[in-house]
C-alpha cells in the first residue's frame, strides 16, 4: 500500500516538527522544506499527496506557490498562517487553497483537517467515470479526468475546489444545491463555516467564467435555497 506523503512548508522550525509529529502518529510520512522554493522544488521531485504551506515564506511565498503548484499538480493545499482576518482567508482560498488554518493552531483540528481533504481527494478520483470523458453544457465543456474547462473555445482556469463545484453542478443540471449540500460533498467534511466558503468560490468561478460579460447566468442563485447550473 502506496504511503501517504504530506509536505510541510513552514520557515518556523518549532511548528514544522510540531506538525511533523502528529501526522506522523497518524501514519502519514512527511517531507519538511523551510522556504517557499524548497516547497516548489519538493512538489516536483517527490510524490507528494498534501502540501501545508505557510504564506509568509523566505524566497517564495505561499500565494506564489500555490500558483506554480497548481499549474502542473490538483494535490490538496492547506494554508497555515498567522495571517487571520477574514479577509486574509478568502483571499487564501480565492488564490487557490482547498482549506485555510491560522495560527496558533491546535494540531488535532489540522490532522483531522488533513484528513478530510485526503478523504475528499480520494472520493473525488474514485468517482471519476472512465467511460465518461466529457461533460458538455450550455458551451461549457468539462473533461474529469484531466480537470480541463473549455468555455466557447477557451480554456479557463479554475482552482481544484473550483472543478469541483462547477463538475458538481453541471453534472445534474437544474438541481438546487444549497451552500451545505456543496460544502458537504466537495469539501468532503461536515458543514463547518462552509456558507461563507462556498459563497466565496463560487464569486471566483462566476468572474472566471466571464459571467459579468454574459447576459445569462451559468450559476444561477435561487434565493434562499442555494445554486444550480443555468446552460
Amino acid at each position: 500500500m502506496k504511503s501517504i506523503t504530506i509536505l510541510i512548508a513552514d520557515d518556523e522550525t518549532e511548528i514544522a516538527d510540531l506538525i511533523e509529529l502528529h501526522l506522523e502518529k497518524e501514519g502519514y510520512r512527511c517531507l519538511k522544506v523551510s522556504d517557499g522554493q524548497q516547497a516548489v522544488s519538493a512538489v516536483l521531485s517527490h510524490s507528494i499527496d498534501l502540501a501545508i504551506l505557510d504564506i509568509m515564506m523566505p524566497e517564495l511565498d505561499g500565494y506564489e506557490v500555490t500558483r506554480l503548484i497548481r499549474e502542473q499538480h490538483h494535490l490538496p493545499i492547506i494554508f497555515l498562517s498567522a495571517k487571520a482576518t477574514d479577509l486574509d482567508k478568502i483571499t487564501g482560498l480565492i488564490r487557490g487553497a482547498d482549506d485555510y488554518v491560522t495560527k496558533p493552531f491546535n494540531p488535532m483540528e489540522l490532522v483531522a483537517r488533513v484528513n478530510a481533504q485526503l478523504r475528499r481527494s480520494k472520493l473525488f478520483h474514485q468517482s471519476t467515470q472512465p467511460d465518461r470523458v466529457m461533460v458538455e453544457a450550455g458551451g461549457l465543456v468539462i473533461y474529469p479526468q484531466e480537470r480541463t474547462v473549455i468555455l466557447y473555445d477557451k480554456l479557463i482556469e479554475l482552482t481544484p475546489k473550483e472543478f469541483e463545484i462547477l463538475h458538481l453542478l453541471v453534472s445534474y443540471p437544474k438541481k438546487i444545491y444549497s451552500a451545505e449540500n456543496i460544502f458537504q460533498q466537495v469539501w468532503g467534511d461536515t458543514y463547518y463555516e462552509g456558507s461563507n466558503t462556498v459563497m466565496v468560490h463560487i464569486r471566483s468561478l462566476r468572474k472566471k467564467l466571464g459571467e459579468d460579460l454574459h447576459r445569462n447566468k451559468l450559476i444561477k442563485t435561487v434565493w434562499g435555497v442555494g445554486y444550480t447550473f443555468n446552460g
